[in-house]
């Protein structure tokens, strides 16, 4: 039992080692309703152990490449468990639900149904967030030919990219930023396309820099290519986007005005949504760290959800 008398939620992180179970083992472990679950070290190569406990779990987190996600999920046969994907394995699939529940009611209330949901991408999140309500307005028509920026921090990039960055040897190179994902077929592209319901994947630039977390995502518009302008942009947002965890700002910048940030929200789980430009050229950005509202901030949120707590319990906004 929890410390407030209500029975406590049992959860299995598959895949606890890497960068996103790590800090979700890391966030869950200072809860009074959370009992984390774990293999023996003497049956970790046991499938028959792992399925065990799999279904013993209220939920069971899934941080995985997407060939053992697909594997480890059918080893859930228990009607009750719920199953979060952090992979990228389902998040187009019909038949999971998309853990972003500000996109809108239809989102949430399948969230809160489902048994099986999959966590956003980190570059997709911020994307999605600026794209999808102006679909929905009819702002921006579904065949409009788009280009993301998106510039993170390199613990994006997991264990690997981490070392890569913070050993004394590193190569010289990285003490500039690097462009990556250059022959356009990026992972997070289907699910860009897909939750938006735009004809055309957009034109992909995702850039890692030398700070650890933290990201900023941008869409460049030109007036010609939407319906209205700025103001109906902006009121857009700010009908869409009413928490705490996804808000609209008319902050024009960090720190200075005219400059912003993408380590702005490092170490939060929130996302800011903002409008800047003029009436011919638009900026839409979206401020956010990529192990928050990107990836393990956003899986603590669709478990809470599905728990039945607060959305914000347990998270840094």
């Amino acid at each position: 039992m929890s410390l407030d008398g209500r029975e406590m939620k049992k959860v299995f992180i598959d895949g606890g080692a890497g960068t996103t179970g790590l800090r979700i083992l890391e966030r869950l472990s200072g809860r009074a309703d959370i009992e984390i679950l774990t293999i023996p070290e003497d049956k970790r190569k046991d499938p028959e152990t792992k399925k065990k406990i799999m279904n013993q779990a209220g939920v069971v987190f899934l941080c995985l490449p997407d060939a053992a996600a697909v594997e480890s999920v059918a080893l859930v046969d228990n009607p009750e468990t719920v199953v979060i994907d952090a992979s990228t394995a389902h998040r187009t699939n019909a038949d999971w639900a998309y853990g972003f529940p500000e996109l809108g009611e239809a989102f949430l209330q399948k969230l809160t149904s489902s048994k099986r949901i999959a966590v956003p991408g980190c570059h997709a999140s911020g994307f999605i967030a600026l794209v999808y309500p102006l679909i929905e307005k009819g702002i921006l028509p579904k065949d409009a030919l788009l280009s993301c920026h998106s510039l993170t921090g390199y613990s994006g990039g997991g264990k690997n990219m981490i070392a890569e960055y913070t050993t004394p040897e590193r190569s010289t190179l990285l003490d500039a930023p690097e462009q990556y994902a250059i022959t356009q077929q990026h992972k997070h592209l289907k699910e860009m396309k897909g939750i938006t319901g735009i004809a055309n994947a957009p034109v992909f630039c995702p850039i890692v820099g030398d700070f650890y977390s933290g990201m900023l995502v941008t869409v460049p518009l030109h007036a010609s290519q939407i319906q209205g302008g700025l103001d109906d942009i902006r009121k857009a947002y700010k009908d869409r986007y009413t928490g705490e965890i996804v808000f609209y700002s008319d902050a024009d910048g960090d720190g200075k005005t005219g400059f912003l940030s993408a380590a702005a929200y490092s170490g939060k789980d929130c996302m800011r949504i903002s409008v800047h430009g003029n009436d011919e050229r638009i900026l839409l950005t979206a401020t956010y760290d990529n192990l928050g509202k990107g990836a393990s901030g956003a899986a603590i949120e669709c478990m809470n959800i599905a728990l039945g707590f607060p959305k914000n319990t347990g998270l840094e906004l």
